[in-house]
């Protein structure tokens, strides 16, 4: 549908956020159809909302389709300063507030996961979220494996990380994390995102959600244990930070729990085999019927 992230970031718009830029970007709302379910797709570290591309065209059929770039990734504004999954939710909340969305269906990968569990945490017993999908992710501090890059980073010489962040060593990162699934012209394109508003330079800022996990576990998982919206859970197994083990807490912590388990893929199943993630999640989103 988008022939390059260029024409990404031309359909996109900004909202101004306490003094910074966040880009979004929606689908289906003025098509003239009858107005379709909105689905809000929350993309995950260290990468933005371009890794939905390849599911928006068959999603914008039957959703109206919203995304954004968080505060310190892709397109939207990176300023040095402290980050946090709240912030970030607030941030959701204004985006979607502009747009006049008051029920919506998440999907959320990875740091994305969070802010969601956030989402529900506020909204909980609202009616605001209809069903929520999450796939590869930090669900549970405790089975969160980072791989030495994220150690690195959460570290005390964390800052000077970015002055030695090569393309070499990002896409050997994403290689390991997604078993070499991901092709070369993707990875360059997350590469291009992450240089964008000089981004290398505060990785170490915004691997502090690792922290705020731990801190909130109570919250978030809380969140998870108590809800009464629909979830299911689509994960890529071979992923080493967030596959197989934390799927076994998941369906061990969470009552009569929903899952998909795609056992080629690692952690980024979205990218490395769309059709079959879309497979599976409308086959979630049907059963809902």
């Amino acid at each position: 549908m988008f022939k390059s992230l260029q024409e990404w970031k031309q359909s996109g718009s900004y909202i101004n956020y306490q003094g910074h830029e966040i880009f979004y970007i929606e689908s289906g709302s003025d098509s003239g159809e009858p107005s379709k379910p909105v689905l809000v797709l929350i993309h995950g570290f260290p990468t933005s909302s371009w890794d939905f591309e390849k599911l928006w065209q068959s999603l914008s059929e039957r959703f109206r389709l919203v995304t954004f770039d968080m505060l310190g990734f892709g397109f939207s504004d990176k300023p040095r300063q402290k980050y946090s999954i709240f912030q970030q939710a607030d941030i959701l909340d204004a985006v979607l507030e502009k747009l006049n969305i008051q029920h919506y269906h998440l999907l959320a990968h990875d740091y994305g996961n969070t802010v969601a569990q956030e989402m529900m945490a506020r909204y909980h017993d609202s009616g605001k979220i209809q069903s929520m999908l999450f796939t590869n992710g930090g669900l549970f501090p405790e089975t969160h494996r980072p791989v030495l890059i994220q150690k690195i980073l959460i570290s005390p010489i964390g800052f000077l990380a970015g002055w030695f962040t090569s393309y070499r060593a990002f896409k050997n990162n994403l290689d390991r994390i997604c078993i070499g699934l991901l092709k070369e012209s993707e990875i360059k394109d997350y590469w291009q995102l992450v240089l964008h508003n000089k981004g290398q330079y505060i990785f170490h800022l915004l691997i502090r959600y690792m922290v705020e996990r731990r801190e909130n576990r109570s919250r978030w998982v809380g969140a998870l244990q108590a809800t009464q919206v629909p979830m299911h859970l689509i994960d890529g197994m071979q992923d080493p930070i967030s596959g197989a083990h934390m799927v076994a807490r998941y369906e061990e912590l969470i009552s009569n729990p929903s899952v998909t388990k795609l056992h080629d893929n690692a952690h980024y199943p979205h990218v490395e085999n769309p059709q079959l993630f879309l497979k599976s999640a409308f086959e979630f989103w049907d059963s809902l019927k």
